[in-house]
């Protein structure tokens, strides 16, 4: 065995030692608090395309806690964006949630991810407020903000992400500290929601067509999410996105688009 000494440091370390630490290069960034984004509970809010590529990155940055609620089923039209899932899973419509948390235990044995099965409407009204930090990986406006909502009321920071084509957004809102994502909204949003409220009983759903989406705007947005929530657990508050971040993968380009409180946002008041 060869060792190496360093001329300021006594010990002498054996060259392989440092590889035996999977997460040895992380702790090398100085900021990075690895022991801390380890012991953060995480709940990440949809298992599509966005959830894949988070639920992949938050296990090999180092987050052991990871709760993922989702209702939705695999269909083929998924497997172009989605590492965990398989062709079999798509024929035998299994469960999005089940399938990704167990893609993301078999990434490292130290993980302990749950699939909680159902909307995150569906879930108790405290249920939000055992996490850390919440990571939404959605597709739709009323979860978004009803995310939002709950997480502003408990004090929970969130991170929203979205895609269309090749465009991403990602948005950090830490409560009491900045805008959330409601005092960003448009009129197509508030439209949206209007459709969708003048329908009436439980059997009826507001149906959109589907966007364009690929993988690797994908992956930039997911991984842009989790470093946020990387800064967060950190202690990094500070360096989180203040405002909006918006992704054009046609140009390449990433603008931050500012947006302030809301005066009349009930998230505020």
């Amino acid at each position: 065995m060869i060792y190496l000494q360093h001329p300021m440091v006594e010990e002498c370390i054996a060259p392989d030692a440092v590889d035996e630490d999977k997460f040895d290069r992380a702790r090398r960034i100085g900021w990075l608090d690895i022991d801390s984004i380890s012991k953060s509970k995480v709940l990440m809010v949809g298992a599509g395309a966005i959830g894949n590529e988070v639920g992949k990155n938050l296990v090999l940055s180092g987050f052991k806690d990871i709760t993922v609620v989702d209702m939705d089923r695999i269909v083929h039209s998924n497997l172009a964006r989605c590492l965990f899932f398989s062709d079999n899973d798509a024929v035998e419509g299994k469960l999005k949630a089940k399938i990704v948390a167990a893609g993301m235990n078999a990434l490292d044995n130290g993980v302990v991810a749950k699939p909680v099965i159902g909307t995150i409407q569906e879930q108790d009204e405290g249920f939000i407020r055992q996490f850390d930090i919440v990571l939404g990986c959605l597709d739709n406006v009323l979860a978004r903000l009803h995310v939002n909502s709950q997480c502003c009321f408990h004090g929970v920071p969130y991170i929203d992400g979205a895609m269309d084509g090749f465009n991403g957004k990602v948005q950090v809102i830490v409560p009491s500290a900045g805008p959330c994502l409601e005092c960003g909204m448009n009129d197509t949003h508030a439209k949206i929601i209007e459709q969708r409220f003048s329908c009436t009983g439980n059997d009826i759903s507001l149906f959109l067509p589907k966007i364009g989406a690929e993988i690797t705007t994908t992956c930039i947005v997911g991984a842009m999410m989790v470093r946020e929530a990387m800064k967060l657990a950190s202690g990094k508050q500070e360096w989180v996105i203040k405002n909006v971040a918006y992704y054009n993968g046609a140009n390449n380009s990433l603008d931050i688009l500012e947006i302030s409180n809301n005066p009349e946002c009930p998230n505020h008041s």
